[in-house]
């Protein structure tokens, strides 16, 4: 019996089609193998949500007492851009009996084709059947492989369920919440839409809070108070400098951060311990191994690729993308696993090949390697549907690579290189004194062995106050000399840049208020996907509710005034990382959908309800409202930039 494929791109499409029997038949839409196997593909999602207007034709007019709009049965209908391919499926699943689901290994790869398979009307019985291919890597060899170890589709059903969760929710919470803030700024003279969404919303509540944080900073003194302790050693007299750790007691003369703001209590405290003994009560010696950091993922890349080549995340994305699906020179780019599995270990030395072979500037890298080390990024307990970003073992030309592509391919080759090198080693050193019935630390750390660090030229730190911290035995007493006072200016947060802000919302448990989902998402999920972190950014730039200031992101009037109307909580990240934190549930079977879509049709309709029994927020009423005179001037430049011919009077 022939089988179909149904992959989730043409290049992926094409990949398994080359491992397939030749010859092959080129048709529109699919590939025809010889031994009579069928390859064909989506593009992206081919069904999208319908609008409003198709469950009830008043939905046409936005109308705040028509909100919530909440849909009894969910309906799809097919891309206009891709309708064609969806008949080409359409008539081919209509032909086989066994069907191959071969979408991205992740949630929303494995909903873009069961949704397909639903919307073609595919017999239980048939469905039932459908086996799941999950790769990684388009190269042959790892095609190949990935065709031997296809697993039944059902396995994989709850990831979709997930995915489709997501789908909804971001339409039920992002179309009713935007038509009402929309409606609120049309009352106040506001022409632009203000859209409104679980994700891109917070995310534009974390920068506006920062900007407001900036504005409304009072800078304050504060004062740091260190014992000098003269030391007499081989080298010499040196000073030991030990910095007071206020009690208690001064609780009343310190800020949250714990600094000494009362320069009187450093004065006195100076002055008592000046010429007293300084007993050692804890003395510690010991080494710490830095491992090196674990390969890629997606988030981790674009963070890193923003501050090294001020590379914005959608930049990334697309390199990536070519990276993998063109090149076939890295694994699967849009994971947010940083791990890989043990079984991999068998490719190591074909994938250094690879590297080699690829980029010849990592060739003094490869030479220093031990490629017998083992570091904890293999870890089988780590992977799921897919692993880090690592090289393929195929050797690429380096001049047929962009600059980007280039750049990108050696942050990725460099992570994996970096697990075949030593932990970096420090020596650490602590020693805590009592002097006139005060506490005062000395630690210090010191670099003994650079380990992987001599590849990326990690510029050391300082580690607290002093490196000059001496194997003293507890007990030991030495003389205080004088307390040695300093001024310092407290200073604002720094602003977001594009890197900051995707650690923000991979780490979004630092800026979540509920503790209890503090503690459950600290090293779990963060706001959006891998996949739509870029797009996030990106739509709240062309929405005008974030703007670029050099490598600065920062919120536009628009922006503030609608996080300002929203309820607090639709500006913070508690909810939808919550919402996140189910999805993953769901598509781990620990949750079912129905009560998930339940309570967030509850929350939406509170919401409406809000919206429509509170006055118009001033924050509105302030908003700028020339936004279509702004956008009309925009449009005028940009045509006449591009030599194209522009009415009189068309700059609005």
């Amino acid at each position: 019996m022939s089988r179909l494929f149904i992959a989730e791109k043409p290049g992926l499409g094409r990949a398994i089609a080359a491992v397939l029997p030749s010859p092959h038949h080129r048709d529109s839409g699919f590939i025809r193998c010889g031994n009579g196997d069928i390859v064909t593909w989506c593009i992206g999602h081919l069904l999208e949500q319908v609008e409003p207007d198709a469950y009830d034709e008043r939905y046409k007019k936005w109308r705040l007492e028509d909100l919530p709009i909440v849909p009894d049965k969910w309906q799809l209908k097919p891309r206009k851009s891709s309708a064609q391919q969806l008949k080409v499926i359409r008539k081919l699943l209509q032909s086989h009996q066994h069907i191959i689901h071969a979408g991205d290994p992740d949630r929303e790869g494995q909903l873009l084709v069961d949704e397909v398979i639903d919307h073609c009307r595919v017999s239980q019985v048939v469905k039932s059947t459908v086996e799941r291919l999950l790769i990684n890597d388009l190269n042959p060899a790892a095609v190949k492989k990935a065709l031997q170890q296809m697993r039944p589709n059902r396995e994989f059903i709850a990831l979709s369920v997930s995915a489709l969760a997501r789908s909804r929710a971001d339409w039920l919470y992002g179309m009713n919440m935007s038509r009402a803030y929309t409606l609120l700024g049309q009352r106040s003279g506001y022409q632009g839409v203000l859209s409104v969404g679980r994700v891109q919303t917070p995310v534009l509540g974390l920068v506006v809070r920062r900007d407001e944080q900036i504005e409304n900073f009072v800078s304050k003194d504060y004062f740091t108070l260190d014992a000098l302790i003269p030391y007499h050693s081989e080298k010499g007299t040196l000073d030991i400098r030990a910095r007071w750790k206020p009690s208690e007691a001064c609780e009343p003369w310190l800020d949250e951060e714990r600094r000494l703001l009362h320069l009187p209590l450093a004065e006195n405290v100076a002055r008592r311990i000046a010429g007293q003994p300084a007993v050692v009560t804890e003395s510690e010696q010991k080494q710490t191994r830095h491992s090196p950091p674990l390969p890629y993922s997606l988030s981790a890349l674009q963070i890193d690729a923003s501050r090294r080549y001020s590379m914005n995340a959608q930049q990334v994305l697309q390199v990536c993308q070519s990276l993998y699906e063109k090149h076939k020179l890295i694994t699967y780019p849009r994971s947010d696993c940083r791990y890989l599995p043990v079984e991999h270990q068998k490719d190591i030395h074909q994938v250094i090949q690879a590297i080699s072979a690829t980029d010849p500037e990592l060739q003094s890298v490869i030479n220093h390697a031990d490629l017998s080390i083992r570091t904890k990024a293999w870890n089988d307990k780590k992977v799921e549907a897919h692993h880090a970003i690592i090289p393929t073992p195929k050797q690429g030309n380096n001049t047929r690579l962009s600059s980007d592509e280039r750049k990108i391919y050696q942050l990725v080759a460099t992570q994996y290189l970096l697990q075949f090198y030593p932990p970096a080693v420090y020596a650490g050193s602590k020693l805590v004194f009592e002097i006139a019935g005060g506490v005062f630390i000395a630690s210090g750390k010191q670099l003994i062995d650079s380990g992987w660090k001599q590849v990326t030229g990690h510029k050391e730190e300082s580690v607290d106050i002093c490196d000059i911290v001496p194997p003293l035995e507890k007990g030991c007493q030495l003389i205080c000399r004088e307390g040695e006072i300093k001024s310092h200016k407290t200073e604002p947060p720094k602003p977001f840049s594009e890197a900051t802000l995707l650690q923000a919302m991979t780490g979004i448990a630092r800026f979540i208020e509920d503790k209890k989902l503090k503690k459950i998402l600290r090293e779990t999920d963060g706001l959006g996907t891998e996949a739509t972190r870029a797009g996030i950014i990106d739509i709240l730039m062309k929405r005008q509710l974030l703007t670029r200031r050099g490598k600065t992101i920062h919120g536009t009037a628009a922006g503030r005034g609608l996080i300002h109307a929203l309820p607090t909580e639709a500006t913070l990240p508690d909810m939808t990382a919550h919402w996140e934190h189910q999805l993953q549930d769901i598509a781990e079977k620990k949750q079912p959908y129905q009560p998930f879509m339940h309570s967030l049709a509850e929350q939406v309709t509170a919401l409406m309800n809000k919206v429509q029994s509170s006055p118009l927020p001033d924050s509105l009423k302030s908003m700028p409202q020339n936004y279509q005179k702004q956008k009309r001037r925009r449009t005028f430049k940009k045509r006449k930039s591009q030599g194209k011919k522009v009415s009189k009077g068309s700059d609005g």
